[in-house]
This record gives structure tokens, sequence and C-alpha cells, in this order.
């Protein structure tokens, strides 16, 4: 078996709005000169383009997969929420919660997208494939049951879990999340839920600002919240990774794990200032991928959330897929040499080592 790839090209297609950061253009606040967003289908696009120039694309098990189901979207959202998406869908298009502009058709992407996940863990946990990533587009963590929310419009892992645990009812499922925001709308769907591990690594007070504490701890303490201050590096992500995460997996002892998969930790991201690297992202991948093979007989899944620079997204994607599947291609960094140097002083690193160790304790208690 392979590594499963899950990508569709309508994904790239869906239209946001316009935004500078997270401020809505308008008023004093000029267009963008390339009339973009932060949430753009190039990162996503070019990610694709650097694997087919590689030669990664060629080595995994590449297919597209259908929207997820009405079916499938009422056991996470509200029945009132999916009929007004998809009745703005049908015009002109609006915008249902918080920064979540869409166009045209934008219910069918986000399905879509959805959908793209929803087969993704429906072919590991079934063993039709190894593992899998999947390019879902628009993001779904921060999409809350009744509330869109940070460029999410449904909840993808959260539907793709519940679509699994419809055929096997007591899977029991580990949600690491490494995008650079807090994964608010993954916590509060699981929060109560003692069969679902959430883990969730951010930069602190980034987004949303009202949530991501650690003290928030959930059903039997299965809501691990891991916020880093900004700077953190690379060897700040290792340390996480082994002192908490890769321990915290261990003790729930999942059947798979799902990784909320976002680049925007990385060091020229516009949204964040964590300073990883493609490195970072490989590396973290491989992590993972020891601690499925050893808990849950190597069931994974990466399903694509952030990550908004056209430049550097491609080659953190790279390094994740190349790792996930175990393909010796690698898309050398041409960054890496001038990220290395901007990593954190050892002052600083011992400082970030203390808050990592003091944040494993916590979470160990």
């Amino acid at each position: 078996m392979a590594t499963g790839f899950y990508w569709d090209e309508r994904c790239f297609w869906f239209s946001g709005g316009n935004y500078a950061f997270t401020q809505p253009v308008g008023g004093l606040v000029q267009p963008l000169a390339a009339g973009g967003i932060p949430e753009s289908p190039e990162t996503k696009r070019r990610l694709k383009n650097l694997m087919d120039v590689t030669g990664l694309t060629q080595t995994l098990t590449s297919q597209s997969a259908d929207e997820a189901s009405r079916e499938a979207l009422l056991r996470v959202h509200p029945k009132a929420y999916l009929t007004a998406f998809e009745e703005a869908s049908r015009g002109s298009g609006g915008e249902l919660g918080l920064r979540v502009p869409f166009g045209h058709g934008g219910y069918q992407q986000a399905a879509l997208s959805t959908g793209l996940a929803c087969r993704a863990v429906a072919d590991v946990v079934a063993g039709r494939v190894t593992n899998a990533y999947a390019l879902s587009r628009p993001p779904g963590h921060h999409c809350l049951p009744d509330f869109p929310n940070g460029f999410c419009l449904l909840a993808n892992i959260a539907v793709a879990v519940q679509a699994s645990r419809a055929v096997q009812p007591t899977l029991k499922v580990a949600v690491l999340d490494w995008d650079v925001h807090h994964g608010n709308g993954t916590e509060a769907i699981y929060l109560d839920d003692p069969a679902t591990l959430t883990i969730s690594i951010h930069q602190e007070n980034n987004y949303p600002l009202d949530t991501g504490d650690a003290e928030v701890r959930g059903a039997d303490k299965s809501n691990i919240n891991i916020p880093l201050p900004p700077g953190a590096g690379h060897a700040t992500y290792m340390r996480v990774m082994d002192q908490i995460v890769q321990p915290t997996l261990k003790r729930f002892q999942p059947d798979i794990i799902v990784v909320a998969c976002g680049y925007d930790a990385s060091a020229i991201d516009p949204l964040s200032r964590m300073m990883a690297t493609a490195e970072t992202f490989g590396t973290i991948t491989a992590a993972v991928k020891r601690s499925a093979t050893e808990l849950c007989d190597g069931r994974l899944v990466l399903v694509h959330e952030g990550g908004y620079s056209e430049v550097y997204v491609p080659f953190c994607g790279h390094a994740t897929i190349a790792a996930l599947s175990g393909s010796p291609i690698v898309a050398t960094d041409p960054f890496a040499s001038a990220f290395a140097q901007r990593q954190p002083t050892e002052r600083f690193q011992t400082f970030l080592d203390d808050w990592v160790d003091q944040l494993g304790q916590f979470h160990s208690s």
C-alpha cells in the first residue's frame, strides 16, 4: 500500500473575501496590491506544482472524492446552518460568520474539501492506504458547529471522524493540530468527548484571542493546549513533540491519529511569528508517524489547514508529505541557511525549554 493523496482542482477555485491580515479591506485599509486574500489558493496549488515537478506526486496514490453528504455534515453541523450556507451559495455568496466570506458555489466547494478529508480518513481506517494527506481547501479547524470562523466554513476533520465512527462507533481518535492558530473549532466539538484526544500547538494570543489556554483540559483531561511564545523556532517544536505530544499519544492509545496540518508557523508566514522551517515540518511529521506506527498500526491522516506564504508553504508541504510517505525525494529548501541563522539564541532557547517543560509537567499531572 502507498500513501494516499487526496486533492481536487475545484477546491482551489473557492472564492473568499479580501482581507489584509484579519482586517477587511475598506475604509483606510487599501486593497491588496495583488488583489489576493490571506487564504489564497496559490499556497496549495504551488505545493501541488512543486510535488509534480520533483516527482513526489507520482509516488503517491492520488485521487479526488465526492462532496461530503448532507447526512455526514449533519453529524456535526445543525440543519439550519447548512441550509443557510447552501442557500446563500446559490446566489452571489455572503458571510455567515467571522471573517469567512464565500462566493457563488462556496457550499459545494467547502463540502468537497470536507469530502477529501472524509475519504482520506475512511481509506486509512479501512486499510486501503497506509496513511494519507488531504489537500483540503477551505480549511476547517476553526469552524464551530453553527458558526464559521477564521477562513473555515465546515469542520473538515470532525465531519471525517464522525463519518468513520458511523461505521466503527468505538473508534478512538487523536487530533493533533500544529497549525499556528488554536484549533478552537475542533476543541469545542470534542471538549467533553473522552474518546477524542485533541492537542493544539499554537502561537499564544494569535488567533482566536479568547481560546487556547493550557488550563482548558476537557473531559478526562483529553484536551491539551500548548501555547508557545512568538519566535519559538525549530528546537522548541522538537521539544514539544518529545516532551508532550508523543507521551500524551502513548497514554491515550488512539486507533488513528489525524493531524490538522497548517504551515503558518513557518518563518516567513504573514500571520505568525514562530520561525519554524521546512525541516521542522518534515521532522514533526516523522515523529508523529513513529507514534502512529507504535500505537495504531500506522493509521495517520494529515488534513491541510493554514499556511499563507506562497513562497514557503510549498517547501514545508513537500517536506511533510515526503516524510509521511517515506519518499527519498527532496525539494531543497533555498531558505534553510537564512532561517537557521535566525533561530532563538541560547539565552532565549533556555527560556523556551523551561516554558515547554512546565507545560509538560502540567499536562502530565
